[in-house]
């Protein structure tokens, strides 16, 4: 009796080794991820540990599209397209819990108040302003970056959404959640420490492997300066991602007593517009 490589694959779903990436690509981006999967607590904490490859996936995926791009349209367009593109594979999750997060936070009404208007599923005028903003900003980012020599380009699309997925992990295991047993962080009931540590474990991994490869793709080269920088790069993003994401939220957490689903989303879009600011300061 022959057993086809569906078969196979099909098995080891069953025995939970791939559920929890599966499920990591399936609920943070729109790769097409064929795989029928219960999305109980337990799976969604086992999938964290692969957010930062996630990020990672959706940083390379970008990058392509805009070195595509840049082919053939100058670098404020391409830039565009490489930003509609990476809003595309998200699903747009992420910018919809910015701009929940800035309808509540920016109400300055009481914390009952705005977890009511994070709740409500219309996007106010602070939503909008939010995310006009936030994306002005990442397409002028792109923009400068695509001026630049592509390697470095992609060095950056791969460090910025990973670490800034990465925050999202450290998030759910470091602050309380706002709404106990109600709304989207409830899903992830019993986040521990463990489950912080596999998405840490991760991003590091996925560092080194870009700091290796920055290295390599560099032998030969005798712009020894530029290399400096994207080591420096490597280095400080992810602390910058841990000092700014910390910042972000406390001061959050202050205001509405803990954190939710749609504040993780914003914490990783405002991250990542941050680490992409960095590479135009140390970069560019």
């Amino acid at each position: 009796m022959t057993v086809s490589r569906r078969d196979t694959t099909a098995r080891k779903d069953k025995s939970g080794t791939l559920q929890p990436l599966l499920a990591a690509f399936q609920f943070l981006s729109r790769f097409p991820v064929r795989a029928e999967l219960e999305f109980t607590p337990d799976l969604l904490r086992r999938s964290t540990a692969y957010y930062p490859l996630v990020g990672a996936a959706i940083g390379a995926s970008v990058w392509a599209g805009g070195w595509l791009a840049a082919w053939l349209l100058p670098p404020l367009p391409a830039a565009v397209l490489a930003l509609i593109l990476g809003v595309w594979l998200t699903g747009g999750l992420h910018l919809d819990g910015w701009m929940d997060t800035a309808d509540g936070l920016l109400s300055y009404r009481s914390r009952e108040k705005m977890l009511e208007i994070m709740k409500d599923s219309r996007v106010g005028a602070m939503g909008v302003l939010a995310c006009v903003l936030l994306l002005l900003l990442k397409a002028s980012l792109l923009a400068s970056l695509l001026q630049g020599d592509m390697v470095t380009m992609g060095l950056v699309l791969l460090m910025a959404p990973l670490w800034s997925r990465w925050f999202m992990s450290r998030a759910m295991y470091r602050w309380p959640k706002a709404r106990q047993g109600e709304g989207l962080a409830a899903q992830f009931h019993g986040f521990g420490e463990r489950d912080a540590w596999g998405g840490t474990i991760m991003a590091v991994t996925l560092t080194v492997m870009v700091l290796l490869l920055t290295l390599l793709l560099s032998l030969g080269e005798a712009d020894e300066t530029a290399l400096l920088r994207s080591l420096l790069y490597i280095v400080v993003a992810p602390l910058i991602a841990w000092a700014a994401g910390t910042w972000a939220a406390r001061r959050i957490s202050a205001k509405l007593g803990g954190l939710t689903g749609d504040t993780y989303g914003a914490l990783g879009e405002g991250l990542e517009a941050v680490l992409l600011l960095l590479a135009v300061l140390i970069l560019r």
